[in-house]
């Protein structure tokens, strides 16, 4: 399997491959076996030059194309990602350690649906409106910003520069996109893509980068915008960088989101909602309920179906179709979430299942079992933290409003969900529950027509939906004067 996933070249600028092999190696690693199947190049201070330049140059022309013809070659990258699905989710399973069975259903299919909503809605979505003021009237416009820098994660690499892509491409402007070093691969696939549609050259440029090159983009001049899927730390430190130069921001950052089962939902509902709330992507999700507060008189059937669905669930080859469960994205990434088992053992937390390394896979792959825990409290290190892995918190509550404080009190705000069979009240829930995307009996369902955002300390912005091309353009504000100007001098 070794270089079976090598790109042309590290990078896609200006429509084309470029390599420069001054920048640093990285290594593309399969998590599953942990096999290098790529070698790559970090961007050197003369590759973010070039990206950005060659952005800057395409995108004025761009710009003053109709937003109807940009939808079109937008939606014609849909119809391409959707032939080649099959090759596309092999190689997010290669660059993830995802099942095949996800990535075949929710990763290419999502950035196609991106591009398809933003290049259907383009011309809609930009309008402005004209405002009356008597004899005089004033108009408004949305224009775009100019070059966007987007900078990605490792848990959705394919969707997430797809859902920064397209609504930067549907508002007029160009995009550098850092894809994540550890999942290096699909976003130069998306590029190469834009570009077979009919994308003109420089307008979608994927550098790779590790720590280095982030700063060099968020800094440079030229650059406009910066939207950064990532970490809490991550985001602080990009949003403090970007404000130096008053750049627009979009943060989309963690969580440690509550999903509440009141003790009148549906259970075999409720459990199947954290179980995908928790387990999907091997828990590898900014949005997940990782606190599921489970009402106490439906604790013990709650957690009696839980582990035996959590126990049933099929860990293996994430080639294979059957593979339910894949391994976490890096070493350290499966360091980290066993160490954080440790501490819930540790601090008192009851293991219903799992909590170590499945004994049916290569030793050399990333793998953790899907774990849960009973009895945790709201001072345990595992309810506080994100831990970004498959490991799920079960915490007990009384009544609505000692759930609603106890959700609330956290420093992150991203996701939250209900379960309850009295929709009154999970309105009522819902609206009290401090977080920007919430969900009412389901979980973690982000069509690209809805907004999706954090508040609080996972970040500010919106992805996806109307309110994200707002977010990538700026408003512009002209008044008409129809008679002689006065002036008292």
């Amino acid at each position: 399997m070794t270089l079976k996933a090598q790109p042309k070249a590290s990078h896609f600028i200006d429509g084309e491959y470029v390599e420069d092999e001054a920048g640093s190696v990285i290594e593309s690693i399969y998590p599953a076996t942990g096999e290098v199947i790529a070698r790559l190049h970090a961007a050197t201070p003369a590759i973010v030059e070039k990206a950005i330049a060659a952005a800057k140059r395409a995108q004025p022309e761009w710009a003053a194309m109709s937003p109807t013809a940009r939808g079109r070659i937008l939606k014609r990258a849909a119809d391409i990602m959707r032939e080649r699905n099959r090759e596309l989710s092999e190689l997010e399973t290669l660059d993830t350690g995802k099942p095949i069975q996800e990535t075949i259903v929710a990763d290419a299919t999502s950035g196609a649906d991106s591009f398809e909503f933003f290049g259907g809605i383009a011309a809609a979505g930009l309008n402005g409106s004209y405002i009356p003021l008597g004899g005089d009237f004033a108009y408004t416009k949305r224009v775009p910003l100019g070059v966007c820098v987007g900078i990605g994660a490792w848990n959705y690499p394919q969707q997430i520069a797809c859902w920064k892509g397209a609504p930067a491409l549907a508002a007029g402007n160009a995009m550098v996109f850092k894809p994540s070093e550890n999942t290096p691969l699909g976003a130069l696939a998306i590029a190469e893509i834009l570009h077979e549609a009919g994308l003109p050259k420089g307008l979608y440029n994927v550098i790779q980068g590790d720590r280095e090159t982030g700063p060099l983009l968020v800094n440079h001049p030229d650059v406009a915008k910066v939207s950064l899927t990532g970490s809490v730390p991550t985001g602080r430190k990009v949003a403090a960088a970007a404000a130096g130069s008053l750049k627009h921001v979009t943060m989309e950052l963690g969580g440690k989101s509550p999903l509440v089962v009141f003790d009148d939902a549906d259970i075999d509902s409720a459990v199947g909602g954290a179980m995908l709330g928790n387990f999907y992507s091997t828990g590898q999700v900014c949005s997940n309920g990782t606190r599921v507060f489970v009402q106490r008189k439906i604790k013990a059937e709650f957690l009696k179906r839980l582990r035996a669905r959590t126990e049933a669930i099929l860990i293996g080859d994430p080639m294979d179709e059957a593979t339910q469960l894949g391994p976490m994205v890096s070493w350290a990434q499966r360091d980290k979430v066993l160490s954080y088992i440790e501490k819930g053992k540790a601090e008192g937390a009851t293991l219903v299942t799992g909590g170590g390394i499945p004994n049916n896979v290569s030793g050399e792959g990333y793998y953790v079992q899907p774990t849960v825990f009973a009895d945790v409290t709201d001072d345990m290190t595992i309810a506080r933290e994100e831990i970004f892995g498959p490991v799920m918190c079960v915490l007990d509550f009384d009544d609505e409003a000692e759930v609603i404080t106890r959700g609330n009190a956290t420093e992150f705000g991203l996701s939250a969900g209900v379960f309850t069979a009295d929709l009154t009240r999970a309105h009522r829930v819902v609206d009290q529950l401090e977080a920007g995307t919430l969900w009412i009996n389901t979980y973690n369902l982000c069509p690209v027509e809805i907004p999706f955002g954090g508040l609080k300390q996972s970040g500010f912005g919106r992805e996806n939906s109307l309110a994200a091309l707002e977010h990538y353009s700026e408003l512009k504000t002209v008044y008409v004067g129809m008679g002689k100007v006065e002036a008292p001098y």
